[in-house]
């Protein structure tokens, strides 16, 4: 049986995919796996979640802000369309020199990226998608990869190297209707294995409304937890805060790993 080694999370604004990142990076860090957790969310808080410590988060900068990169690695300077630039820009060094470790796991933050359809071709976005490409092709460690509400960090060449996409719901009709959408997005780029989290859940009416109403199997649960909201206010890693959701975590690991 092949080992996990590249895990994408989405799901709708809000739903927790950056909890369950921060828990299952954690894990799989204490059972001596080399992590590598990348926040690919422009609105995402990994760092917060992880419970880096506010001084350590603050030499955290997003790739795409990182102007003199850009320009060294593309030839073009960010925000230009319609010039010459590098589309294989080098990248095997930015997650080493750009990231920072806590507790056993490596954060790197890619910063915004267009949307596939956009058309956008800028020197920034070929930056991030040469970079992404690295991450999942070329690199060996178990990567936990924290996304925005799409599959806009993957394209054709990079979706079927993702070993499992888990697109995180909650006890909602407007939760499972995205993760319809992503779940479409995914098809179309040949990504076969997607799984739902259901999330914020407060009972069985709740578990059951999931299973009901989800379009993709579900391979766990996390249940409602005010010592996640907690940790989020108080700057503690989730980890540490809510051992009933690290429990139910790891259950979700378990399950990932009998489907591998």
């Amino acid at each position: 049986m092949a080992a996990l080694r590249k895990l994408a999370i989405t799901g709708k604004g809000g739903v927790g995919k950056t909890t369950l990142a921060a828990l299952l990076a954690y894990i799989y860090a204490q059972r001596g796996r080399t992590v590598i957790a990348v926040d690919a969310d422009p609105a995402g808080g990994l760092a917060g979640a992880l419970g880096v410590p506010p001084e350590l988060a603050e030499k955290l900068t997003p790739i795409a802000e990182m102007e003199d990169l850009i320009y060294e690695r593309t030839g073009a300077k960010p925000g230009s369309y319609g010039g010459f630039f590098s589309l294989s820009p080098r990248v095997d060094d930015i997650p080493d020199r750009f990231s920072i470790s806590h507790r056993g796991v490596r954060l790197l933050k890619l910063g915004t990226i267009e949307a596939g359809g956009s058309g956008c071709m800028c020197p920034e976005n070929a930056l991030l998608r040469a970079l992404v490409t690295h991450l999942l092709l070329y690199r060996d460690e178990m990567m936990i990869m924290d996304m925005e509400a799409g599959v806009e960090h993957l394209g054709r060449a990079t979706a079927q190297a993702v070993d499992v996409m888990l697109v995180v719901v909650e006890p909602g009709r407007r939760s499972l209707e995205v993760a319809d959408l992503i779940r479409e997005l995914a098809e179309d780029l040949g990504l076969k294995r997607l799984y739902a989290v259901g999330n914020k859940v407060r009972s069985e009416k709740d578990r059951a409304f999931i299973a009901e109403h989800s379009p993709v199997p579900i391979i766990g649960y996390l249940s409602a937890n005010p010592r996640i909201i907690e940790a989020d206010l108080d700057g503690v890693a989730v980890f540490e805060a809510a051992p009933e959701a690290v429990a139910e975590a790891e259950a979700i690991a378990a399950a990932l790993e009998q489907e591998a």
